[in-house]
């Protein structure tokens, strides 16, 4: 039987389908079992990094050098996607990583902007939420750390060249922005999910088809390489929340 956390990793690989030769910049560890198993299945053009200076295999074996001014080409040049976490996002994909509560006095300080505007303004970037909660998915964020689509189309063309976000992943199920306002869309439920969990922690109203599908179930091949290859520890089960 598929676990809700294999149904996570799938769904993260997913967001890489069709992008080509890219770098892949998966960022904890379900987003990063998802790239390596695009990579090994359905997007092997995709390119992995050591997070460092090296180009690597799925297997962790250096293929190439990627010095620092090549990757930051990269990623001004859209050429790299990235999937982050988000402490919270809305429903135009704003993220915040950075603290919970007004800025001049916060209630709890996060990671701070980090390279988030960067990020989401000139390569693609998805988001991994492995606790899908209101508290997460909030109806405005205390601090934009990452661009959302209502931000980016007010800031102009320049500012949306390489704005993109593929896709949102949470324990529940998965999103995008495919709607006429460029607001959150529920495209999958994992299998054992119902709509109204979703609704039910979610702070803001979804666009969703009258029936949503589910998210699609792992091929043999797939679910194999998961249990032997990518992860035959299971880290993937302690992250995943039920």
């Amino acid at each position: 039987m598929t676990s809700r956390a294999e149904y996570c990793v799938l769904a993260c690989a997913e967001a890489w389908r069709g992008d080509g030769e890219v770098l892949a910049s998966p960022m904890g560890l379900i987003p990063a079992l998802g790239a390596r198993l695009a990579r090994r299945t359905f997007a092997p053009d995709l390119l992995m990094t050591d997070g460092e200076a090296l180009l690597v295999g799925p297997d962790g074996a250096p293929e190439g050098w990627l010095p620092y001014r090549r990757h930051l080409a990269m990623v001004t040049g859209g050429r790299r996607h990235v999937m982050m976490g988000a402490a919270q996002i809305d429903r135009f994909g704003n993220q915040n990583i950075s603290c919970i509560g007004d800025w001049e006095r916060p209630a709890r300080q996060l990671l701070g902007v980090r390279g988030a505007p960067v990020n989401t303004l000139n390569n693609p970037t998805s988001y991994w939420v492995p606790r899908h909660s209101r508290r997460v998915f909030v109806e405005q964020v205390d601090m934009v750390s990452g661009v959302g689509h209502d931000r980016a189309a007010a800031a102009g063309p320049s500012a949306m060249r390489y704005h993109r976000i593929p896709r949102v992943v949470s324990n529940l199920g998965v999103f995008d922005f495919a709607t006429p306002d460029r607001t959150m869309r529920l495209v999958s439920l994992h299998p054992g999910v119902t709509v109204e969990e979703v609704t039910a922690a979610t702070s803001f109203p979804l666009a969703m088809p009258d029936d949503p599908p589910l998210t699609r179930e792992p091929t043999p091949a797939e679910l194999r390489l998961i249990h032997e290859v990518i992860d035959p520890e299971g880290l993937r089960e302690r992250e995943v929340g039920a």
